[in-house]
């Protein structure tokens, strides 16, 4: 008990003392320093005493599916500011590999009386019975925010970057260079911002069904390589990926094979993610603007949790196409 009050004490910046008179629910605390010890309470994993449950925590979790793409990162610094701004507590909870499921992390988000919560990744497929957890989220009323994973299903807030304009920009670009043979590289049948781009890029380049020049990856610079090596065998000289991670195993894709970027394969890769100027070549890409993506994502929960409204209407966010060296005139232009 008496580490406990220290800790919490030290994490609240307040005394012992007046942790243990919010804790026995005595008078005499202001409303932000009973706030700050919740939150301390919350963030070291401490359990509230009962009187106290009934209570949501002034604690959000942000949900990410990995941290080794550098958007994640970039997106998760946009957030936990704008939360801390706002006296909200950030939980960050990234999924890995044989790690910690989504729904264990839901989970342990509701046992802390979270405030709300901010999903990015844009896997939310419905039809996999493993997504009740979101579900229960709804049927718990609480504040929930989707990042680039619009799903109507799910009647979320969600906050994305322009998927179609997005593939408008790098298509048209890569056709102004004289390219005829472009494909794609995206991510997994369930990953909503990749089903957007092939839809997007079906109808622009004129696929008919089963004409799609297409290949799938995880989200791995190594995965994205064996997936461009098929498309770049079947003649493709353009590639479009869906991330900037897998733009780079396009380029070892195409190097392996004994191709030239950009003098064979132009490479377009997606989200402008920290060092893209300092690859070899530097990546031409699509910029998603996280920081304004953030703080939208934040906005929109941050009305929920105070009751000012919810806008279930999906915030689309325009990208930019940053032209760099990964691309150049198709071969005999």
């Amino acid at each position: 008990m008496t580490r406990r009050l220290t800790e919490v004490a030290r994490k609240a910046g307040v005394s012992e003392a007046t942790v243990s008179r919010v804790l026995n629910g005595r008078g005499g605390v202001s409303e932000s320093t009973r706030v700050a010890v919740l939150t301390a309470l919350d963030v070291l994993g401490y359990e509230r005493p009962s009187k106290l449950r009934g209570e949501r925590a002034r604690l959000v979790g942000l949900v990410l599916p990995e941290l080794q793409n550098p958007i994640f990162p970039a997106l998760a610094e946009v957030v936990t500011g704008s939360l801390a701004q706002r006296g909200l507590t950030p939980a960050l909870c990234a999924r890995t590999i044989g790690g910690i499921s989504e729904v264990d992390y839901v989970e342990m988000l509701l046992d802390h009386q979270v405030s709300g919560v901010i999903f990015a990744g844009g896997s939310y497929a419905l039809a996999d019975a493993q997504h009740d957890h979101y579900r229960r989220l709804i049927d718990r009323g609480l504040p929930v925010v989707l990042v680039n994973a619009g799903v109507d299903e799910l009647d979320f807030p969600c906050v994305s970057t322009d998927d179609a304009v997005a593939v408008e920009q790098a298509y048209g670009h890569l056709r102004s260079l004289g390219h005829e043979r472009i494909g794609l590289v995206l991510g997994p049948a369930d990953h909503i911002p990749s089903r957007r781009k092939l839809a997007a890029m079906a109808n622009i380049a004129g696929w008919a069904e089963g004409e799609e020049c297409v290949e799938r990856s995880s989200f791995s610079m190594e995965g994205a390589r064996v997936a461009a090596s098929k498309l770049i065998e079947r003649g493709v000289t353009g590639v479009i990926c869906a991330s900037d991670v897998m733009a780079l195993g396009t380029i070892r894709a195409a190097r392996r094979l004994g191709r030239a970027v950009p003098a064979d394969i132009s490479v377009v890769g997606y989200d402008d993610s920290a060092l893209m100027t300092c690859t070899d070549p530097p990546l031409t890409t699509v910029r998603q603007p996280i920081e304004m993506m953030g703080q939208a994502a934040v906005d929109l929960l941050v009305n929920q949790i105070e009751g000012v409204g919810v806008l279930t209407d999906e915030l689309l966010f325009e990208p930019e196409l940053v032209v760099r060296g990964s691309t150049a005139p198709a071969p005999g232009h």
